[in-house]
């Protein structure tokens, strides 16, 4: 056995407690000394070397054997909370909350035992939902033995973590040397399940919010997670929590999650008040797998078949260009083709379109763009677009520019290869969905992207081949896939401009209309000096009108888009409406 890495964690330092190395069976760290003399050395806990987790079965509590070092590191610089003080005197002394505190918790089912456990104390806080300091209890969330974070809670369920640092899930500790874990929405979800004895639980650490996949305490807790082959997702019902657990599911991967019904309850703590510690073990061991991929029953879907019933087709994503969502929207989990002839602006507005995506739901974008090097001209880019303006070489290191710098950081990608295949692109994307949780794929442009294992050298079978493989990523991770595509052929028309190409120009052109959900044309107008943006194609009428276009005067400094005010789909209502 390895002293230097278990389960892909560095061991800090190996047998913490000193016990007896190698041995299945010994003391328990934890309660040993606390017990009748005659006991103290009694073999009351099992050791698992191999999985550096120890379990005692007089207190039922599990133990980690070693302290291990995180593995990997953010590059970003965290603010840590200071140190809580710790005296060593009975359990309500060491968490040092009043009785009201205690009292409080009681009716929650949770027993000052567990709050020792799990590092909750009290003390005064600066709330600043109240503009005032209020007495708080504090959920302190560790990382082997540091204080990463802090969660505090007022009186009146007022939040806050601990400004500039770091988000983990709360009771990270306790899924290391686990195969199987459970993630809970909060940390009263955790206690809850500490207190029916299921230690291996964590909770995120800011709830569940509708349309925000903003997911950062996961990206920085991944490495938790790779080893699990059974990951219980046990959020709350309301629709904020379902939409947390598709998200989940989407980054970690259906195969390893399992789903809980909590019945008639809301979550973890209402079900243990309710039915009781043995029946919350219960519903936990009664999770079920996500549903085999592929196939589906009516009630499989019936949620959203009454959705549609009752609300007809929802409406798609827009990229908040008011001329263009008035004629162009999309869903996730589909691809967009892009042409137009060299140097019409295609890159560009792809650029302002997954711009406009991240500034209306927060979709993180990875670029598989060969041309568009070297990395930190796009960079530059998307600073600014982002920023609205040209950064100047005064800007640099003021708070803008590490703002805006941050920002472009940590939500947008660029998969740099010395050669660019499909294969490596789609591995290296959903590599980037599950630990970044990107939303968009830009591949910019296909032809420098080649499908290495097609080996036909039929043009429309290697293009059926090629599109297919991008659908099925898309789908399978709920990606927004772009795919920049130029014309093989150009035209001038009778009064000598070139003519604007179709879906058709692009090799393999019919291919390309058939299994595209989406098509666009960019094209600029040099001699108006705008741009015009024209849809080719929508795979439903509810998400856009073919043939219709969208006007732009592009703005240099920026870098953005902007619409032109005389274009009459302003004001024009979608089909549908």
């Amino acid at each position: 056995m390895s002293t230097e890495e278990i389960n892909g964690f560095l061991i800090d330092k190996f047998n913490q407690h000193s016990l007896k190395e190698g041995a299945a069976q010994g003391t328990c760290p934890l309660c040993s000394s606390d017990r009748q003399p005659k006991n103290q050395t009694a073999g009351c806990a099992s050791y698992d070397w191999e999985r550096g987790l120890g379990t005692c079965h007089n207190c039922d509590t599990s133990f980690q054997l070693h302290t291990y070092q995180r593995k990997g590191s953010s590059e970003k610089i965290y603010v840590r909370p200071p140190a809580i003080d710790r005296p060593e005197d009975s359990p309500m002394d060491v968490v040092k909350m009043n009785k009201k505190v205690v009292q409080w918790f009681d009716t929650r089912g949770i027993s000052p035992q567990t709050l020792l456990e799990l590092n909750v104390s009290e003390g005064s806080e600066y709330m600043p939902q109240t503009g005032k300091h209020e007495n708080t209890i504090q959920f302190n969330y560790y990382m082997g033995d540091q204080l990463i974070n802090v969660k505090y809670r007022d009186g009146r369920k007022n939040f806050k973590l601990y400004k500039g640092a770091e988000k983990v899930f709360y009771n990270i500790n306790s899924i290391v040397g686990y195969d199987s874990c459970i993630i809970t929405e909060g940390e009263m979800d955790v206690l809850a399940m500490h207190e029916a004895g299921i230690k291996n639980v964590v909770s995120v650490p800011n709830g569940a919010t509708l349309n925000s996949n903003n997911l950062d305490y996961l990206d920085n807790c991944i490495d938790y997670l790779e080893d699990k082959t059974k990951i219980i997702l046990a959020v709350d019902t309301d629709e904020a929590g379902q939409a947390l657990r598709q998200e989940f599911i989407r980054r970690l991967g259906a195969e390893v999650c399992y789903l809980v019904d909590f019945e008639d309850c809301k979550d973890a703590n209402e079900y243990l008040l309710k039915h009781g510690k043995e029946q919350l073990r219960e519903v936990i061991k009664r999770s079920s797998q996500v549903p085999l991929e592929g196939v589906s029953t009516l009630y499989d879907i019936e949620d959203e078949l009454k959705d549609f019933v009752n609300n007809g087709f929802k409406p798609g994503f827009q990229v908040g260009l008011p001329n263009f969502d008035k004629i162009f929207s999309t869903y996730t989990g589909q691809f967009i083709t892009v042409t137009g002839i060299p140097s019409s602006g295609k890159s560009d507005f792809v650029d302002q379109m997954v711009v406009g995506y991240n500034n209306n739901y927060g979709w993180k974008t990875a670029f598989a763009s060969p041309e568009n090097h070297p990395t930190y001209l796009h960079a530059h880019k998307l600073m600014r677009k982002t920023w609205q303006d040209m950064p100047r070489p005064s800007d640099i290191g003021g708070d803008k520019w590490n703002s805006v710098a941050d920002h472009v950081n940590d939500n947008y990608f660029f998969i740099d290869m010395d050669r660019y295949t499909l294969e490596s692109v789609l591995r290296k994307g959903a590599e980037l969905v599950k630990r970044k949780g990107i939303k968009c794929l830009v591949i910019d442009p296909f032809n420098k992207v080649r499908d290495v294992d097609c080996k036909t050298e039929d043009v429309n079978r290697y293009t059926m081949e090629y599109l297919t493989k991008i659908e099925i990523f898309a789908k399978k991770y709920d990606v927004l896939v772009f795919i920049v595509a130029h014309p093989t052929k150009m035209y001038k028309g009778q009064d000598g401009k070139i003519e604007e190409p179709t879906m058709y120009n692009i090799k393999g052109g019919g291919e390309w209309y058939d299994a595209s959900y989406h098509g666009l044309l960019v094209h600029r107008d040099y001699e108006n000096k705008t741009v015009k943006a024209k849809v080719l194609k929508v795979k439903f009428q509810n998400l856009g009108e073919n043939g219709a276009e969208a006007h732009f005067n592009w703005e240099p400094k920026s870098g953005c888009f902007v619409p032109l005010v005389t274009d009459a789909a302003e004001n024009d209502p979608m089909p549908w409406e």
